[in-house]
């Protein structure tokens, strides 16, 4: 058998520093169904990875790095096994996490307003601007209802 052909074989601990995800994130993500079963050794009955469950697990890390739900990170995986007739279904899912991803960007802009509204509020106040310091408390007010209303869905 040639190098080209021979299958690299990793270790649980080996799979997950290769991956960045925990053995014990690898061993829930298997029993939960997010990832197929991984294939046991003879002897040992210890998990061993290949290429192609590392390419797998790759990619769900990246789908988890997003903030994707375990739910839809399973159902994502389940599709994928469909092939090209579950293509509207993968975009639609996808499509859902960028939304969440775009409402989580605008509470995170909103909030640094906020942080940077008390940071200028404070250095008025170090300065004895209480003009300024009055200016910039109102508008830290009306920032904070606009953060009670920018919540998660």
């Amino acid at each position: 058998m040639s190098a080209r052909t021979a299958q690299q074989s990793y270790t649980i601990k080996e799979a997950a520093a290769l991956t960045g995800l925990p053995a014990s994130t690898l061993r829930y993500y298997e029993t939960i169904g997010v990832i197929a079963p991984i294939s046991r050794g003879a002897s040992s009955k210890h998990r061993v990875y290949d290429e192609s469950d590392l390419d797998q697990l790759m990619w769900v890390a990246c789908l988890a790095a997003t903030g994707m739900s375990v739910s839809d990170m399973r159902q994502y995986v389940a599709n994928g096994q469909l092939g090209p007739s579950a293509a509207t279904e993968q975009v639609e899912l996808l499509a859902q996490q960028e939304r969440r991803l775009a409402l989580e960007a605008k509470q995170l802009a909103v909030r640094q307003r906020y942080v940077r509204l008390k940071i200028d509020y404070w250095q008025a106040v170090d300065a004895g601007d209480t003009d300024r310091a009055e200016l910039l408390s109102k508008e830290a007010r009306e920032l904070a209802d606009e953060l009670k209303r920018v919540k998660k869905p």
